[in-house]
């Protein structure tokens, strides 16, 4: 099978590597030209664990190529994914401009009757939009919903080993070519999951909005354990042990962030609204991760009695999760922008996404890509993202090289209070 790719983000480049790894022949194509010919010289755009070696295998074997030129990758194509960017808008919806767009060339392209597939998370009713504007293509284009569920840091496993697949469409022929491609992934288990493509599409928000309202809902029950002397970590394994809940995004911390999270909810309720709908638990949840987003200055302000200005504070961590260098909407932004608007110096540190930090930062902050040098002089510590070196420090190191009276803020729950209380630190935890 042939097969192209528009779009080499997160979604495009996984997807086209992944189904080259199967055997699937397969073109990605981005506007981009300076992205494309670093692509064919094997560099990754982005920070993704496994996703080089998956490229290069593929493209060694000649199953992946890239290009610029849409028209000539799309020709003779049997399945064309288009996964393009849908960024929010002001007012939280999805931009679809650009996804519209490369609809609107792939029609005027194609050479063949071909399966277009809309990868990118996209609101109710795209794919209705994408069959009106490819109508009058030269040959028929039978259009499908297939929305990726990969979580960065381990989109690569999510993708060749998925949990389900979900293709909407009402079209037979469509149907069975994405049955077709899919087959190798589901040798042992059928994971298919058949429906229309307004379910299709609605899926996606859904299942990120549930996973959203887990995180929000565990951060709202952190506060009041604060209040009333409780222990969130209790209360999780408390929870967790229902067979009926599970344990899965039941951890307290710092709020949610990345390309998916925040847009999603976002554009669920814009959705909501435009069909005069209340979705008032999304609400909440947005409303929620949003005041946590601003709990950790907060205990900043209260230890140090509001008085930060000319302190040093140690970031650990900038990217909203660990194993990506994605900072969109990371917790660790609304942190540091509080200390600097507070008159503190900020060092801070991350094994990825440094670069993408002081794109916005410039020098305003002090990175460094050794996590100790980062404490030196500091009189707090905060952990914002726990990749796995920030587990296990050697505290006693810490110790001697921050300032008197130090203090860490585990905005992510992973150290031992009682362990850092013997090592002469305060410990504040979210909920603890």
């Amino acid at each position: 099978m042939k097969i192209a790719v528009v779009g080499t983000g997160y979604v495009g480049l996984v997807s086209g590597a992944g189904l080259a790894d199967l055997g699937v022949e397969v073109v990605c194509v981005d506007v981009d030209e300076d992205k494309v010919r670093r692509l064919e010289r094997g560099e990754i755009p982005f920070y993704e664990p496994g996703l080089d070696e998956l490229v290069a295998r593929n493209v060694k074997a000649g199953r992946l190529t890239f290009s610029c030129k849409l028209a000539e990758a799309v020709a003779g194509r049997e399945v064309v994914l288009l996964a393009v960017g849908t960024p929010p808008a002001d007012d939280g919806s999805a931009d679809l401009s650009a996804l519209l767009g490369a609809a609107r060339d792939v029609a005027a392209a194609v050479t063949r009757p071909c399966v277009l597939v809309t990868k990118s998370t996209v609101p109710v009713g795209t794919a209705d939009r994408v069959r009106e504007m490819v109508a009058g293509a030269p040959h028929a284009i039978h259009v499908a919903s297939n929305p990726e569920f990969l979580k960065e840091g381990d989109a690569v496993n999510d993708f060749l080993k998925p949990e389900r697949i979900v293709i909407g469409t009402d079209d037979a022929f469509a149907r069975g070519v994405l049955e077709r491609l899919y087959q190798p992934m589901m040798l042992r288990e059928l994971r298919i999951l058949h429906m229309d493509t307004r379910s299709a599409e609605l899926t996606k928000y859904a299942a990120n909005a549930m996973l959203a309202t887990r995180i929000s809902f565990m951060n709202e029950l952190a506060a009041l354990c604060e209040k009333v002397g409780a222990t969130i970590d209790d209360v999780r394994r408390g929870i967790a042990s229902d067979s009926r809940i599970g344990k899965a995004f039941l951890y307290a911390g710092v709020g949610y962030g990345g390309s998916c999270f925040p847009k999603d909810v976002a554009a669920l309720l814009v959705t909501a609204r435009q069909h005069g709908v209340v979705l008032g638990i999304a609400d909440a949840t947005q409303a929620a991760n949003q005041r946590q987003r601003g709990a950790l200055l907060a205990k900043l302000l209260a230890h140090f009695k509001g008085e930060l200005a000319g302190r040093t504070v140690a970031v650990w961590g900038l990217a909203f999760k660990p194993r990506t260098d994605d900072i969109r909407d990371a917790p660790a932004l609304p942190l540091i922008e509080g200390l600097l608007a507070a008159g503190a110096k900020v060092r801070a540190y991350d094994r990825a996404a440094i670069a993408n930090a002081r794109a916005r930062f410039g020098d305003k902050v002090h990175f460094t890509d050794d996590e100790y040098a980062a404490v030196d002089g500091a009189s707090a510590l905060c952990l914002l993202t726990e990749w796995a070196e920030l587990r296990m420090p050697d505290w006693d190191e810490i110790k001697r090289r921050m300032g008197s009276a130090p203090v860490v803020f585990d905005g992510r729950n992973i150290y031992s209070p009682a362990a850092l209380r013997d090592k002469g630190f305060t410990y504040v935890g979210i909920g603890r």
